[in-house]
């Protein structure tokens, strides 16, 4: 049943307009004069009357007869301005503390990966801005001057997140979202690198891997293999299953923004001026649209090598999580985390793999961990690596077919001597471009960074003062999708509801996807000595055995290490954590909250572990690096 109402309706537009502007995108129109319909379900009013039983008895007492599923729709009127809203954004707290730091609204540290950065204060994990800050928003919005209040160029998950936010909270939103096909025609649906060729095919891949070698361990455990055969792995029945995966989540992507009335075009978007934005699709169809506030959340491709052969006959990234061959052979170039989890695992499914390195493994992170890693993969995973090394041109020596993978001649440079090799595929990981160059930066006045493209922010607010960043297009910022993600939402709710608390750019955990996984969270060691000198640094660290994965086999335990290096100018407080060893992304994750409360290492001392895990091993690090006692394996329950 349908009530109805409407001479009382004036007495209730105090109570609905606000409620309406947080919990349902409507037009810029007043309640004033209008008959208002409750009918089909609405999740964000049914959740908001729940919450406040007082609001719905007012509602009753007003003389509405009948609200049937808590949804409203708007029938007629006469346009005005909405009032400024006056609810509480959910999420947001009441007794949030400012905490001081440098402009970008961080404290002091380095910025060049999530694993080199560290608050020297008492973290906080919401951040606000002063009064006094320049990136000045407001949460009134004018619907008549503009087509949309808020336009993102780009649907990965940082953009989504804004997006669908920015809508919630009673914004006209659209998302424009492309993907310009790779050099072997490779192309994916909406929800950007990480859904699609990133985070969630290569954590499948990576467990892919793993399941390999626990049913070589399960022998240990009595298990036998039917017909007493080899294990085979079948790389055609996993891309099809991760594909499907990542098909399911695409059309999910979709359903989630309509459900918020979030417009989705899927084309090719360039500013043409700071309130403009012209669009071409697939089939050419042109669109041109305004808009308020523009985000620019467009993220980064992998980069090709300047040589000969490299797109005509290489691959990415980007192609590797569909392939429609088994790899065969494979060279991976580069010493990036990319690099080495998809060396991994291919490793770990059963191909020959080699890793060409320039120089120093994982870059920006900390290298006595990288240098563990390579050392595992090389000893343990059968990777093989080729240091110092370039490569000049590649050449097909046979073509790759439907089904199966060609024939490819490497040439290299290796300390001045020239190698050739044979392989079936060449896989690019040596960095990623951010996607900048073409979407009209410069028409709108917005600032990048010439060296590398990517565009310089003050809490995500660009030089142009309507138009914002998020992910990684920003200069000195994590290429993490988490950090996209809440940066993202804190920024819509800033712009559309009027709140100051920022993402903070600290104490960012993260784990490299490896056969032997690295989860790290603050500094570097060796960053850290820098900041602090040698005399001011502790490092506490010690070699364990995974009791708790594959411990009759002996996995490990000549490579699974923890570490925490504690700053003693301030009492021993830990800087830096990192851990080399099955499921550190979960260890990680876990320590992570203590690290940006600013624990101490008597706080991991005073800590209980949990018995048998592998996360315990961090409440009883006793010997120091610079006691340089040996390491050896502790011994099971003391």
């Amino acid at each position: 049943m349908i009530g109805t109402f409407s001479t009382s309706v004036r007495t209730l537009s105090p109570l609905l307009s606000p409620l309406l502007r947080h919990y349902y995108r409507p037009p810029t129109t007043s309640l004033s004069n209008h008959k208002v319909f409750f009918s089909s379900p609405s999740k964000a009013l049914r959740q908001f009357i729940q919450a406040d039983r007082a609001f719905l008895q007012r509602i009753r007492s007003s003389g509405v007869s009948t609200i049937n599923q808590s949804s409203l729709r708007y029938v007629s009127g006469t346009s005005s301005k909405m009032p400024p809203p006056i609810f509480p954004i959910p999420d947001e707290r009441a007794n949030t503390v400012a905490v001081g730091g440098d402009k970008n609204g961080s404290h002091e540290g380095e910025k060049t990966s999530p694993q080199t950065t560290s608050s020297d204060a008492s973290a906080s994990v919401h951040h606000q801005i002063s009064p006094q800050s320049p990136a000045k928003t407001s949460p009134v919005v004018d619907g008549d001057k503009f087509d949309y209040d808020f336009v993102v160029i780009g649907g990965g998950s940082g953009g989504l997140a804004a997006s669908k936010e920015a809508s919630r909270l009673g914004a006209k939103v659209a998302v424009f979202d492309y993907v310009q096909p790779t050099p072997i025609g490779t192309k994916w649906g909406l929800g950007g690198t990480c859904v699609n060729v990133g985070c969630i095919p290569k954590k499948m891949m990576h467990q892919a891997s793993l399941l390999g070698e626990a049913i070589e361990d399960a022998k240990s455990y009595g298990w036998e293999l039917a017909g007493g055969g080899d294990k085979k792995h079948n790389w055609g029945a996993m891309v099809q299953s991760i594909q499907d995966f990542i098909h399911s989540l695409n059309w999910k992507y979709k359903v989630a923004l309509r459900d918020v009335n979030v417009s989705y075009i899927n084309s090719y978007a360039k500013l043409i001026d700071k309130n403009h934005i012209h669009a071409v699709n697939a089939k050419g169809k042109e669109v041109t649209v305004s808009a308020a506030k523009i985000l620019i959340a467009t993220g980064g491709r992998p980069k090709y090598p300047e040589i000969p052969g490299a797109k005509e006959y290489g691959i990415t990234s980007d192609d590797i999580f569909s392939l429609q061959y088994p790899p065969g052979k494979t060279l991976c170039v580069g010493a990036s985390y990319v690099s080495l989890e998809c060396a991994g695992f291919l490793a770990g499914l059963g191909f020959d793999t080699t890793v060409m390195v320039r120089s120093i493994l994982l870059r920006g992170f900390d290298q006595d961990m990288a240098e563990r890693i390579g050392r595992a993969m090389e000893e343990s995973h059968h990777v093989k690596f080729i240091r110092g090394a370039v490569p000049s041109k590649i050449e097909e020596i046979e073509p790759r077919q439907d089904g199966k993978a060609g024939r490819l001649r490497v040439t290299s440079t290796q300390n001045g001597k020239e190698i050739v090799e044979e392989y079936n595929t060449v896989l690019f990981a040596v960095g990623r471009d951010a996607c900048t160059s073409t979407i009209g930066l410069e028409k709108a006045g917005v600032k990048v960074n010439p060296d590398s493209g990517k565009i310089n922010a003050e809490y995500e607010q660009t030089n142009v003062p309507n138009i914002y960043a998020i992910g990684d297009v920003l200069d000195g910022r994590p290429e993490l999708t988490p950090v996209a993600i809440q940066a993202g939402n804190k920024l819509a709710r800033r712009l559309f509801a009027g709140s100051k608390v920022v993402y903070d750019y600290e104490m960012v955990p993260t784990t490299v996807f490896t056969p032997v996984e690295y989860g790290c969270i603050g500094l570097a060691e060796e960053v850290a000595l820098k900041k602090y000198g040698k005399d001011n640094i502790e490092v506490y660290h010690g070699r364990y055995r995974p009791v708790t994965t594959r411990p009759i086999a002996g996995y490990g335990e000549e490579h699974c290490y923890a570490k925490l290096i504690c700053n003693k100018l301030d009492d021993e407080r830990v800087v830096g954590l990192h851990v080399l060893g099955p499921n550190a992304g979960e260890i990680t994750q876990g320590f992570a909250l203590g690290m940006r409360l600013g624990a101490k290492k008597r706080d991991f001392d005073d800590l209980t572990g949990i018995h048998p895990t592998d996360a315990e091993n961090f409440v009883s690090l006793l010997i120091t690096r610079s006691s340089g006692v040996d390491l050896s394996l502790p011994q099971c329950c003391g």
